[in-house]
């Protein structure tokens, strides 16, 4: 998820809370680089072990380990190291190096030789193995399927790939937590979610770079190549940029614009908070929730917090709560989402805002929330830090503070709704992909997700094949697509 616009008695943690956080040993995964040691070692045992020792000795922690090679005497094995730093991978390697009888044959990237190459190919659906097969998709036979497009436009989808084929469109200005890094930069994560589209759910994708900063000339662009798509994907688009490019896109085309930093983000926000609210028996009704970031994400969550039926939610940004006549470090995005939202006029800093709060929901920066900052909040309170990479405040420091429920981006993430939400659009040749749409995914990723769960698991396809369905029916009654 991208960063976004930020905001300036001992309760102890049950084993009911405990059992919703996630699992302790992941975090000591985050921020660590990723190696692969090829170790050549004696056939004995306890071999292994002494490699082992070796590497937690100097900090490193284990992976995956692969035995590659076997013969009478050594044995060959690839060992998964995570890292701080190159230095400290020079001192895990002569660690293990300064073990007699062992050698270390290689040391391997296995991120950057994942993506050596490019993650995405185009590739043919039809053999082309005879001159007949040759004539009938190319030429002369191709030229019956133009004239037919030209006469019936409107069988382009029936007829070529246009109907399964999404654009990925960045600039490169807001790329992960990594910031305006360009369209070069950009692009690997544009291959990602395609490769994500391909495996998950089917759909072919086509990233688009436009080098630009402007939101018309993005627009300009996009509006020119959409013929060739089925649906638009904007993604890692800098706010205020971000809101420009989807109101122009979503005016002048006939097809599904969506946004996914916005409402993929919301979409999988509003899906946990369902559970968490069956968790904690709250009802939205009655709910008192901050959002923690006035940027793409922080404002679609809020919005789509409305739509579900919240009827308090407050925005924080750098100088606080947006409220009506706010006059500093506001854009008309801004003034507009303050129309709608904080019905009690809250005015302060976050520290202040979140007194009484049942929710808070941070899509803004690291380390913002304290634990005296959630033991303010009302008693047993939701707490969502998505900042990414780094949480406003760790799920174990929230549970510690109080929190029934706590989750941060690695759980609740928008990859999880991006799939369905495209294949059902697709499916149901949606002009658009509306509120009602967005709402049935939410609520179809709520209802896959295992008891005592926030979300479901992201590899699971009937997952998103599910949440793909109830998109196309949503679409179908509410007008978005054709009622067939």
């Amino acid at each position: 998820m991208s960063q976004e616009e930020h905001p300036a008695g001992e309760p102890q943690a049950s084993a009911r809370q405990e059992a919703r956080a996630e699992p302790a040993e992941t975090e000591q995964y985050r921020d660590k680089v990723m190696k692969t040691l090829r170790v050549k070692l004696p056939d004995r045992p306890g071999s292994f072990a002494r490699v082992a020792t070796a590497i937690g000795e100097t900090g490193a922690l284990l992976g995956d380990i692969v035995r590659v090679q076997v013969s009478t005497h050594f044995v060959v094995r690839d060992v998964m190291v995570y890292v701080n730093d190159a230095e400290h991978l020079e001192e895990v390697v002569g660690a293990v190096r300064a073990l007699e009888g062992v050698q270390v044959l290689e040391v391997r990237d296995e991120v950057l030789s994942a993506h050596r190459g490019g993650k995405i190919r185009v590739t043919s659906t039809v053999p082309v193995r005879t001159v007949t097969e040759l004539r009938i998709i190319y030429t002369p036979g191709v030229a019956q399927v133009a004239q037919l497009l030209q006469e019936e436009p409107e069988k382009l989808r029936d007829y070529t790939a246009v109907g399964n084929t999404v654009a990925i469109v960045t600039n490169g200005t807001a790329v992960l937590g990594l910031g305006n890094v360009g369209v070069r930069a950009a692009l690997p994560v544009m291959e990602g979610k395609a490769a994500l589209l391909d495996a998950m759910v089917g759909v072919g994708c086509m990233p688009i770079l436009v080098d630009s900063r402007s939101p018309q000339e993005v627009v300009r662009v996009v509006q020119r190549i959409a013929t060739g798509f089925g649906m638009i994907l904007l993604e890692d688009i800098a706010a205020p940029a971000c809101f420009e490019v989807e109101e122009s896109l979503r005016q002048s085309l006939d097809i599904p614009v969506f946004h996914d930093d916005q409402h993929g983000t919301a979409v999988v926000v509003v899906a946990a908070l369902i559970n968490a609210l069956k968790m904690t028996e709250r009802n939205k009704e009655g709910l008192g929730v901050l959002v923690s970031g006035a940027g793409a994400a922080g404002m679609a969550i809020a919005r789509k917090l409305l739509y579900f039926g919240v009827q308090d939610v407050v925005v924080c940004d750098r100088a606080g709560a947006l409220y009506q006549g706010r006059r500093g470090r506001m854009t008309r995005y801004k003034a507009d989402l303050a129309a709608v939202t904080n019905p009690k006029n809250l005015r302060g800093p976050i520290a202040e805002v979140i007194r009484g709060r049942d929710v808070f929901i941070g899509v803004s920066t690291a380390h913002l929330v304290t634990e005296e900052m959630v033991r303010r909040m009302a008693p047993d309170p939701i707490v969502f830090a998505l900042a990414n990479p780094v949480p406003e405040i760790e799920v174990k420091a929230a549970l510690a503070a109080g929190a029934a429920v706590a989750a941060d981006g690695r759980t609740i993430n928008n990859a999880l709704g991006f799939p369905g939400i495209t294949r059902g659009a697709l499916d149901a040749r949606a002009r658009v992909i509306n509120e009602a749409m967005e709402l049935a995914a939410a609520e179809a990723l709520a209802e896959q997700t295992p008891a005592g769960g926030l979300v479901p698991e992201f590899l699971n396809r009937e997952v998103h094949r599910a949440v793909a369905a109830k998109v196309a029916e949503a679409a179908r009654y509410s007008g978005a697509a054709p009622p067939f």
